[in-house]
């Protein structure tokens, strides 16, 4: 840190400053204000803090943060890790992290999807994880086409590394003109936005895990690293079992693809398994907390494909669940993508609606013959079944204000 230029050294420290109170004020861990007083003081701040340090960034719409902490904790064998642990995913928080851990020699940044080609050009990462791409917050972050494109221009003759899932087309297509690329056949349960080709528009054929344009020569690349089921099969033809604490098929996705991004560091599978296999909750994702005996497993779902995710880890039918949406600005106002979420697998199970647009949420649940409740409150759920588990699955702030107040565990 004390080779930073005087100015950027204040701007740290300012920006530390602010991160306490902000803290202490309970309003948050601070990463965002802190980052914010650090670059207007000095715009190139991240720059500065990202010299001479190895860096991973870690995007997708769905997993980022998750991957993000998997990735870290195996690279943790290699020494001290600068990393975004709470999601602040964009320049204001890369900068906290990185100040965070001035004798950080790695960081692992999570980088929301939006800014790869921004975060990739002020820091020069030298690997690029990219793991999917569904519609998420139309209102904010526009056509995933358009981030596609951008991440493929971005990555053009560029010297980073890039690991990407080569089950989504848009990915891989964002990916393919990278100079060096790790294919992984990660998986892609949310196939609705990958339907035509982004190369040129036409049909694709699905054959299984395998797809191919019908009228251009656009089509999967060979796996380097392959998962199926609970296990992954590295280069070479090894493979290993997957033994996490973090429940469902997306986890085991988000898995296989930081093994092959901490291979690139000589980490081998049998030495960064343990390490996985120790994270057992993400910013409070997959956290259960105990409230007047019942057990609440709190569930983030923030776009169609995030609820897919959510629903393949619930409790078998019929335990209940609380749903609960929000429309503030991290949601995105546009609340129409519920539409698009096939609710019918909750028929069957006791079921209460809340949340700032819960009668939204209820016109789509009646919609799908689902029965339910439209409550005001959270807690009216809680208290309406007998002692035992209850899964709440919430988006963005309404995650939030639900983890504020049954506990923040991480």
């Amino acid at each position: 840190m004390s080779d930073l230029p005087l100015r950027a050294q204040l701007a740290v420290a300012l920006g530390r400053t602010a991160s306490k109170v902000s803290r202490l004020a309970g309003r948050g861990d601070g990463s965002v204000i802190g980052g914010r007083i650090g670059l207007a003081l000095d715009p190139e701040l991240l720059t500065r803090l990202a010299s001479a340090r190895t860096l991973v960034l870690v995007s997708a719409t769905n997993g980022k943060t998750t991957t993000t902490r998997l990735v870290a904790s195996a690279m943790s064998s290699l020494g001290e890790v600068a990393t975004n642990a709470f999601g602040a995913n964009m320049p204001t928080g890369h900068v906290s992290a990185l100040a965070g851990a001035p004798h950080a020699k790695y960081g692992v940044l999570e980088c929301d999807e939006k800014y790869v080609p921004m975060v990739l050009r002020e820091t020069g990462a030298n690997i690029v994880l990219l793991m999917n791409l569904s519609r998420d917050q139309m209102d904010r972050a526009g056509e995933i086409w358009q981030l596609a494109g951008k991440w493929r221009k971005a990555l053009d003759g560029a010297d980073t590394h890039v690991v990407a899932n080569c089950d989504d087309p848009l990915v891989t297509w964002g990916a393919a003109t990278a100079k060096q690329v790790t294919w992984v056949a990660a998986g892609q349960a949310w196939r609705e936005d990958s339907w035509c080709c982004p190369e040129c528009g036409g049909p694709l054929n699905r054959d299984g895990a395998n797809w191919a344009c019908r009228q251009c020569h656009f089509s999967r690349p060979k796996p380097d690293w392959i998962l199926h089921g609970g296990r992954v099969t590295a280069p070479g033809g090894r493979t290993f079992d997957l033994s996490l604490q973090l429940p469902g098929r997306a986890n085991r996705s988000n898995a296989a693809m930081a093994l092959a991004v901490v291979s690139l560091f000589g980490i081998q599978p049998e030495q960064a398994m343990p390490l996985l296999g120790q994270v057992k909750s993400v910013a409070g994702r997959y956290t259960t907390v105990q409230y007047q005996g019942r057990d609440l497993r709190l569930l983030l779902a923030k776009n169609p494909a995030g609820w897919l995710e959510a629903f393949d880890v619930l409790e078998p039918a019929p335990g209940p669940v609380a749903l609960s949406i929000n429309a503030q600005g991290p949601d995105g106002r546009d609340t129409s993508w519920l539409w698009d979420v096939d609710y019918r697998i909750l028929r069957g199970r006791p079921v209460w609606a809340t949340g700032e647009r819960r009668l939204d949420l209820a016109a789509r649940l009646e919609a799908a013959e689902v029965d339910f409740q439209v409550i005001d409150d959270i807690e009216q759920a809680v208290l309406a079944i007998p002692p035992g588990k209850l899964d709440v699955i919430a988006n963005y702030t309404a995650f939030q204000d639900i983890r504020t107040r049954y506990g923040r565990a991480l």
